[in-house]
């Protein structure tokens, strides 16, 4: 398998790219860059670094504008409550993009259930609904601190923490149970596909 890993350079991530590249999966990074909305992690090459020191395999890191190409029109939705969802579909459907152009069969992700507000059941569901390639969650059923274990343990965890600052379009109270038809009604007054391709057309690889 060949995948996708959505790589942020928090503590999560770079877990479950270990996790399934340790499993056999061909791994490709995928940092989303949330300039001016959040810093975008600067740790992130070290723990590329540090994933091909542990997995043996070369490991390309891309970087794509999600500030300027999707955040900058998801912050300006009324329905402020859903835009941490909308955050992660587009970060979902540049993955896809990607995926698609480097032969991709999947993505990975570091969500483990109920951790944050975008990681619950019907949050993720709705998230998912935004693509059609299949995404693999190795680290759904651990807890924070199963997680930072394995962080320790594989040495990504001192890499990791610290890394970029909050975001600056969060709501204040972010839904737990996101409705589709919500999503969407938000998305009917976007140009996805216009935000997407310029997503890719500044993606960058280091």
């Amino acid at each position: 398998m060949k995948a996708v890993v959505l790589l942020s350079g928090g503590i999560d991530s770079p877990v479950a790219a270990y996790m399934m590249a340790k499993a056999g999966a061909e791994i490709i990074a995928l940092h989303m860059d949330g300039t001016p909305y959040f810093e975008s992690n600067v740790r992130v090459e070290k723990l590329v670094v540090r994933l091909m020191e542990l997995t043996g395999q070369p490991i390309p890191l891309f970087t794509a504008p999600h500030g300027a190409a999707n955040l900058s029109e998801i912050a300006k939705t009324r329905d402020s409550h859903i835009r941490c969802v909308l955050c992660k579909r587009f970060m979902m459907r540049t993955a896809e993009a990607l995926a698609k152009q480097e032969n991709c069969t999947a993505i990975i992700m570091g969500d483990s259930l109920g951790q944050v507000a975008s990681q619950t059941l019907q949050n993720m569901k709705a998230e998912q609904q935004a693509i059609s390639i299949p995404i693999v969650r190795p680290l759904v059923g651990l807890d924070k601190e199963q997680i930072i274990v394995i962080a320790r343990d594989i040495g990504t965890f001192e890499l990791s923490i610290g890394g970029a600052g909050p975001c600056g379009i969060v709501p204040a109270k972010p839904t737990t149970g996101a409705k589709l038809e919500r999503i969407l009604d938000a998305e009917g007054e976007m140009d996805v596909a216009a935000m997407i391709k310029s997503a890719m057309a500044g993606l960058r690889k280091s």
